[in-house]
């Protein structure tokens, strides 16, 4: 969030410098607050909106409701609210601001491929997230990412057509480096997204496992889910990182090493199972 938060302010001092005008750096810092603020309060409801899912009807999902309770309790957790999204492709997600205001959400094609032990390790999964509180991680990341994202298209579109400044320190070598920084600011944005998405994949998985005592359970979730071809209806790259497994082609995350990987919002599910295969084992040798 610090190097978020310094690369905002930096477009700013960039940008500010460029058009020399120092209030674009206050503006910078103040709606970058303002945006932190409005995802803190109303991530959930933007989130729930993008990706269609609705309130699950408790008698249609009795099952659900009764794994999503009973793993709460044993996290220690408010019971969240259950959304179902109308969805044949197999995958999940949690939002909400934090524990007590947040919601779990699965896709009907999920529910149709798991068994009870394999949505019981998605649900961990997912109700570790909010232990964790990687939803409010996740949520403010996306808000930062997106207005570095606008900073630097609205210069690129307004501020290289010659209306910056035009003495010699604004056209000399710290220009120069700002405008590179501009210009690369939204690649380093994503690129720190990815990273913390991945992480905290990786930790969820961990949690689940400890969660459920059975990571093989989650680990045959991810490997049916792995095998869908077909992407999300509502598929978005603002809430990609924020589902079990990417909404847009599930299997292609299923391997790829070096470049490949920095550029995804998801550990390979290879890694993932491999992990918790092996965190399975480590269990049974200390046992």
């Amino acid at each position: 969030m610090v190097v978020f938060l310094i690369v905002i302010i930096g477009l700013g001092y960039f940008i500010g410098n460029y058009y020399n005008n120092s209030g674009i750096l206050y503006f910078a810092i103040i709606f970058s607050i303002l945006m932190n603020v409005a995802s803190y309060w109303w991530s959930d409801k933007i989130v729930l909106t993008m990706s269609g899912a609705k309130p699950a009807d408790h008698d249609t999902y009795t099952d659900l409701y009764h794994i999503v309770e009973n793993l709460s309790i044993t996290a220690g957790l408010p019971m969240p609210k259950v959304y179902i999204v109308n969805d044949p492709s197999p995958n999940a997600f949690a939002t909400g601001r934090d524990k007590e205001h947040a919601v779990v959400a699965v896709t009907t094609g999920l529910l149709q491929i798991l068994n009870k032990t394999e949505l019981e390790g998605v649900i961990a999964h997912e109700l570790s997230h909010i232990g964790n509180r990687d939803i409010l991680l996740s949520t403010v990341v996306v808000v930062l990412v997106g207005f570095i994202s606008i900073l630097a298209n609205i210069f690129i579109r307004g501020g290289m057509g010659g209306k910056g400044r035009d003495d010699e320190k604004g056209g000399g070598v710290l220009a120069i480096i700002g405008i590179i920084f501009i210009i690369l600011s939204p690649v380093i944005a994503k690129l720190i997204q990815l990273a913390i998405s991945r992480k905290r994949e990786f930790l969820a998985d961990a949690s689940g496992a400890l969660l459920t005592r059975y990571p093989e359970g989650l680990a045959s979730a991810l490997q049916k889910i792995s095998q869908a071809s077909t992407p999300m209806k509502n598929a978005n790259t603002a809430t990609a990182h924020l589902f079990i497994s990417n909404p847009f082609g599930l299997h292609a995350q299923a391997g790829g090493k070096g470049i490949a990987n920095i550029f995804s919002t998801h550990p390979s599910v290879q890694a993932r199972v491999e992990a918790l295969i092996g965190k399975a084992r480590d269990e049974q040798n200390q046992a």
